[in-house]
């Protein structure tokens, strides 16, 4: 099944944006979870966890500092990945002035329905185009 990142919804929130291209919502038989994060210059991921569901973080793009499991922050780049286990604590902050472009993948599939109640999400439509401003 080809998914288009045209065709699918765009969760925004103050940090950044994501599209989810494979849920196992939204592609029969999915077992799995991917989308691509853009994390915004200045902006970041609040310590969180995901009690399910180990995660992959690929960098695309940029750089960050990433904690997992409450250790001290250290940079991640362009080619690099992350594996967070299940449970784990963890945090993604872009301090650089370019954008983080980021691969996200969840095993099992299901931890993005957690996105929903956070209370910045704004989804748009497929096709419309997230806008950003500096405050």
């Amino acid at each position: 099944m080809l998914v288009n990142p045209g065709d699918v919804t765009t969760m925004t929130f103050d940090w950044g944006s994501i599209k989810w291209f494979v849920t196992p919502s939204s592609v029969p038989g999915a077992g799995s979870t991917l989308g691509e994060v853009i994390v915004n210059p200045g902006k970041g991921h609040a310590r969180h966890n995901h009690p399910g569901a180990e995660e992959v973080i690929y960098v695309i793009s940029g750089e960050a500092a990433q904690m997992v499991d409450d250790g001290k922050p250290f940079r991640i780049g362009e080619g690099d990945a992350v594996h967070i286990p299940k449970g784990v604590w963890h945090s993604t902050y872009n301090a650089t002035w370019r954008p983080l472009r980021l691969i996200v993948t969840y095993t099992p599939g299901g931890e993005e329905k957690a996105l929903e109640a956070a209370p910045d999400l704004r989804l748009l439509a497929a096709g419309a185009i997230p806008e950003w401003s500096q405050a």
